[in-house]
């Protein structure tokens, strides 16, 4: 494993992000009327359209049931996991499995505490149960292709690969997010709150990253001097 040090600003970086997800949490627990009028000016159009375009609204159902659900990110995540297991850095990999983790509970506990209601339609093109803040696969999404970036930043991996991996993951993030207004199950806050708040947790991470890979290179170092 490469050294690696604490990418520049990310302190900075992570805690401008959690400043931004708790002032876009209490909004919307208050509910703030410019806000939520901006939601429903967003999703009522977009419902419109999916109505009459039943060919369109197919393919964002199987983008955001298949290619984008959280499971697939979660397997994606696996992946992940297993390499760096095959590669003997069992740190790193509890580092990225406990990141996980996180998203999925900071998920479902901001869920609990807002249980804020999804649009509600009388003619709904898709479904989708719990409550609607933070859009739970805009936020894994987020944490896994974030996950992603930084180990293959942090392996070295070649630049194109980098690129390309970047291109993928800004489409993903970005396209599951609308394909999930588009459906009608999510206002455009709830997306943007699983962003915030899936960039606020890999940051964090990233940010105290350099502890965990101390820990990782002494242990390495302590295996190599037993007898």
């Amino acid at each position: 494993m490469q050294p690696q040090t604490r990418p520049p600003h990310a302190l900075r970086i992570a805690a401008v992000l959690s400043v931004l997800s708790l002032v876009l949490l209490a909004l919307v627990a208050a509910r703030w009327g410019p806000l939520t009028g901006a939601d429903r000016d967003v999703v009522v159009p977009l419902h419109r359209i999916a109505l009459d375009h039943p060919g369109w609204t197919q393919t964002n159902r199987v983008l955001t049931d298949w290619i984008w659900d959280p499971w697939t990110m979660r397997a994606m995540t696996a992946v992940i996991v297993l390499w760096l297991l095959l590669r003997r850095e069992r740190t790193p990999a509890l580092w990225v499995v406990a990141t996980a983790a996180a998203g999925t509970a900071l998920q479902q506990g901001v869920k609990a505490l807002l249980d804020r209601p999804r649009p509600h339609w009388a003619n709904p093109v898709d479904s989708a149960h719990y409550a609607a803040f933070p859009s739970g696969h805009a936020l894994t999404a987020t944490v896994t292709f974030g996950l992603l970036l930084w180990m293959l930043k942090l392996y070295g991996a070649p630049a194109p690969w980098q690129r390309l991996a970047t291109a993928v993951a800004a489409v993903s993030v970005l396209g599951v997010g609308f394909t999930r207004l588009y459906l009608g199950v999510h206002w455009p806050t709830d997306i943007l709150g699983g962003w915030l708040l899936g960039a606020a947790l890999v940051a964090w991470a990233v940010a105290t990253y350099p502890v965990i890979h101390r820990a990782e290179r002494k242990s390495s170092s302590d295996g190599r001097v037993r007898p």
